[in-house]
């Protein structure tokens, strides 16, 4: 008799159990499996907003020159052509070369965001869920790495057409002209064009990182689904 009523309890176990099963089938199943081409994908969203979002902030006027996050001053080499100049009475000289180099950069950034844009394009995170899951600027400092020396070779043309669309190099010239004429001075010859090339690119690339924290720790800054399942994995 008590083996009958075990195994009849038994038996209401099972059936319980199959009827628990398909109610669970029934329900919404969603799929948490994101492999690293997805997250790739993800992360290179993300660079690109931070292409469209910040670094054109970048090629308006003043984008750099009043942005104190990547406004271009001046090397240390030309701190005392502009003290120098100052002292003899050609402020708005000095301060007239300072606003160039960077109206410069604000132009050429303008000209070169494809380059970024393909640049991002290009990139394959072989290891991309230790980049999701590293620092706030992980996928910014990866892309420099993988992106500086070329995109400065392509970039430093553009500085060097700008210079000359935007008047700089002439202001310059006239600039260092002036301190080099100044008595006891030692002469001066700076390559402009490859310091404001390497500040500029830090500028772009200090600006993507400022989208790419802002998309890891804001969720309202996630604008796609791709975003929104990619970044749920570093919360």
């Amino acid at each position: 008799m008590l083996r009958k009523i075990l195994l009849a309890v038994f038996v209401l176990n099972l059936t319980a159990c199959a009827e628990l099963q398909q109610v669970v089938n029934q329900l919404p199943q969603e799929n948490t499996s994101i492999g690293n081409e997805q997250i790739a994908s993800g992360l290179i969203q993300a660079l690109n907003l931070g292409i469209d979002k910040q670094v054109t902030k970048l090629t308006q006027t003043d984008g750099f020159f009043k942005n104190e996050l990547v406004k271009i001053t001046l090397p240390e080499e030309l701190q005392k052509v502009d003290k120098a100049l100052r002292d003899i009475g050609l402020s708005n000289l000095a301060d007239e070369g300072l606003k160039v180099l960077n109206r410069a950069a604000e132009d050429a950034v303008k000209e070169a965001t494809p380059i970024f844009v393909d640049a991002v394009k290009g990139i394959t995170f072989a290891d991309a869920k230790n980049i999701l899951l590293g620092n706030d600027d992980a996928a910014t400092q990866y892309l420099t790495t993988k992106t500086q020396t070329s995109l400065y070779n392509k970039f430093q043309p553009v500085i060097n057409n700008s210079f000359a669309k935007v008047g700089a190099d002439k202001i310059w010239t006239n600039l260092i002209t002036k301190y080099n004429n100044i008595p006891f001075t030692k002469n001066v010859n700076p390559d402009l064009t490859d310091y404001v090339t390497g500040e500029a690119l830090s500028g772009v690339y200090k600006m993507i990182a400022v989208e790419e924290k802002e998309i890891r720790n804001n969720v309202s800054s996630r604008t796609t689904d791709l975003l929104k399942r990619v970044f749920a994995l570093q919360d």
